[in-house]
């Protein structure tokens, strides 16, 4: 063990830990879920100290050698090679200080290592002094808050989406001769194509997809430069500029300086706009999810329209049996996302005064879903969907069972006549054709040419 120090006194640590005393002192505050703060929380965190010292160098503010065993040590949190020297609980303080503070002596002691001193040396670097130079916990958090989930957005579930939307999109392609009857309220209704089914699947997930991009853009305002309460106190008002333009060229995203710090830092609007984004992605995965799996049910009981993909014994008493594992998995997974979204939308009203204090938790929730979403959506590309095969002998057998052909009928003989002869199909067991002869209501080639399915689909103007 070692002692180090900081304003409130000494604090004994593991020798091969980089955190000092504030660090440990959060961890003996909080041992709260076990859960530390999101890695991709903790990288941004490094890529930001990381601009920040060539910031402050640039302004003079720092000079040449501390900015560059500054920027060393903060590539290393940014890259992830220390990682496992960020344990503070998610549940800890509102603007995540412990979290700020445990970054700025993981770097100043990263330094020390770097350049040979003992670890507590606060040489070359102090937490303080020089990785939070111009900087508090209640700019850098924030900022750090928007370019982590940003980043996920960006390189997790953009691509995630883009997978799925592609995969659905060459089924849509494939199923596109199918003919099968469509469902409304769960009921037969008029025929369409098991392709154009597909194509509103393939258009829901790349609406998300603009839903993901709608986010993006809601969180390029970044808090920095702001300091304490948005005044920008012991902050060069240069500082914010620099840093956000060497966030850009390692992010490839375009942040600016927010147009109103005090709104930056005691609201958090534009994460509760996120979390809406991403509640209706889930909720546009969910939908596609429960229609695979009843489409696929069966296989001789159920629907049984689509053959799903065989991923893994479904039960441990039923030889041979096959369940939509993975349509469960994606449904899960978006019904836990809709609940951290929430949780995020409460969150965003606890902003009191100058600043809302429940950053960690909603780094975590919306962190979180990124990474459940993005990982659920593309298992369920790769190890179903593009595994989705058609039963058309099923599709066909029953478009031709359904009553509700009786639709393209109304113009020959209206709808009252047609309700009558769906009704009476109904009840004797017949087919609409036998019942329409029966009557005497058209003739063989009319009747015929009224209900081939594949005229339904695609209606032609008279």
């Amino acid at each position: 063990m070692r002692k180090e120090k900081d304003s409130m006194g000494e604090m004994e640590l593991p020798d091969e830990a980089l955190y000092g005393a504030s660090t440990q002192r959060a961890v003996l505050n909080f041992p709260i879920s076990g859960h530390p703060m999101p890695k991709p929380f903790i990288h941004a965190i490094g890529l930001l100290k990381h601009a920040c010292a060539t910031a402050n160098e640039q302004l003079g503010k720092l000079d040449a050698e501390r900015a560059d065993w500054l920027r060393k040590a903060a590539e290393e949190v940014a890259n992830g090679a220390l990682d496992a020297h960020f344990p503070v609980d998610v549940f800890q303080t509102g603007s995540a200080t412990s979290s700020n503070m445990n970054a700025n002596e993981v770097i100043a002691n990263r330094a020390s290592q770097l350049a040979g001193k003992p670890i507590g040396s606060r040489e070359p670097l102090h937490p303080n002094d020089h990785c939070n130079l111009g900087q508090s916990s209640n700019d850098t958090m924030p900022t750090a808050l928007h370019l982590s989930v940003a980043v996920s957005l960006k390189n997790d579930l953009r691509p995630a989406l883009e997978a799925l939307a592609t995969a659905l999109e060459a089924k849509s392609k494939a199923f596109a001769e199918i003919v099968k009857i469509g469902r409304t309220h769960l009921m037969d209704a008029t025929p369409l194509t098991l392709g154009q089914e597909f194509s509103g699947y393939a258009h829901q997930v790349r609406k998300g997809i603009k839903r993901v991009d709608a986010a993006i853009a809601a969180l390029l305002e970044l808090a920095i430069g702001g300091t304490a309460v948005g005044t920008g106190i012991n902050c060069h008002p240069d500082f914010s500029g620099l840093v956000i333009t060497a966030l850009n060229e390692k992010t490839g995203l375009h942040f600016r300086e927010a147009d109103n710090h005090f709104e930056a830092q005691a609201g958090r609007d534009d994460c509760v706009e996120v979390a809406g984004q991403l509640t209706t992605i889930a909720a546009s995965l969910t939908k596609i999810a429960n229609d695979v799996r009843l489409l696929g049910s069966g296989p001789r009981s159920g629907i049984g329209e689509l053959s799903l993909p065989s991923t893994q014994p479904g039960s441990s008493i039923m030889p041979g049996k096959v369940n939509p594992v993975m349509s469960e998995m994606l449904i899960q997974t978006c019904i836990y996302t809709q609940g951290l979204c929430a949780s995020v939308g409460i969150a965003g009203r606890d902003g009191h005064f100058e600043l809302n204090v429940t950053i960690p938790l909603i780094a975590h929730a919306l962190l979180e879903s990124i990474r459940c979403l993005a990982n659920g959506a593309r298992t369920f590309s790769e190890r179903c969907i593009e595994g989705l095969e058609a039963n058309q002998e099923t599709c066909d057998a029953l478009v031709k069972r359904s009553l509700m052909l009786v639709t393209a009928l109304n113009p020959h003989i209206g709808y009252d006549k047609a309700a009558a002869v769906a009704k009476k199909a109904f009840k004797e067991n017949k087919t609409l054709r036998e019942v329409v002869l029966e009557e005497g209501l058209l003739d063989e080639a009319t009747l015929d040419a009224a209900l081939d399915p594949s005229d339904m689909v695609s209606p032609k103007a008279d």
